[in-house]
């Protein structure tokens, strides 16, 4: 029965996945001479995480925390990683971002179209050129007001703990100015297994925003500390301390 399901979700999710693509490339096309218009097309992904959703019978998720998000502000967001769902759950913090993703997601279709329309920044593992760039681009979008989102485990999960974490996000954050809002995803490993696609029986999802890490009087050198500062935080946050 686990398995009929799933394969019914799985459909369901990637039609509403080619109608949230289309959606967005359409308005792409439109809304060409406008400003906005890169948000008004991230927010299409809003209705897609709602659906995606609403559509699995086995996921319960609850989001706290939002009222640590400053709508005015400009973040250097860092998330915990276990699985496919946690990018369909982040959109529920309404937050407008681009993510770092890597580069062999454009391949999956219709993910990777949205990828590209939604102009998140892709990058090549293993290539230091390509890894410079990337910074050089979340740079800029936090210049111009975009928050960038990671993951600085680097790879999902396959346990309870939190990885060990990389440098660039909070290199990145000191170098800009910008204080590091800490996001906390839990139970999405149990609702999409690494390398399985079969949904498990009832799983609640987890979605706390803790409260931003100011970054105003930090040196570059300090960026260790910050790195397990936030670590930290998010490990205790995950074990209820």
């Amino acid at each position: 029965m686990r398995l009929a399901i799933s394969i019914l979700i799985w459909i369901a999710g990637v039609i509403i996945t080619i109608a949230a693509f289309l959606v967005s490339f359409i308005l792409s096309i439109a809304l060409f001479p406008f400003p906005d218009k890169e948000k008004i097309i991230h927010a299409q992904c809003f209705w897609w995480s709602n659906a995606i959703i609403a559509l699995n019978p086995y996921w319960t998720i609850k989001v706290n925390g939002l009222e640590n998000i400053d709508p005015l502000k400009t973040y250097v967001i860092v998330a915990n990683h276990q699985s496919l769902a946690d990018i369909v759950i982040i959109y529920q913090t309404r937050m407008y971002f681009k993510w770092v993703a890597k580069e062999e997601l454009l391949k999956v279709p219709f993910i990777g179209g949205l990828l590209w329309v939604n102009k998140h920044i892709m990058i090549s593992r293993g290539n230091f050129g390509s890894i410079k760039e990337v910074y050089r681009k979340a740079a800029e979008r936090l210049k111009g007001g975009t928050s960038m989102l990671f993951f600085p485990e680097g790879t999902r999960s396959i346990t309870d703990e939190i990885g060990e974490f990389q440098n660039g996000a909070f290199k990145l954050a000191i170098k800009e100015g910008k204080a590091v809002l800490p996001i906390l995803i839990g139970g999405t490993r149990e609702a999409i297994p690494k390398g399985g696609f079969i949904f498990n029986t009832k799983v609640v999802g987890k979605l706390e925003v803790l409260p931003p890490v100011d970054t105003s009087n930090l040196k570059i050198a300090d960026y260790a500390g910050l790195r397990d500062l936030v670590r930290g935080q998010l490990q205790s946050a995950a074990r209820g301390v």
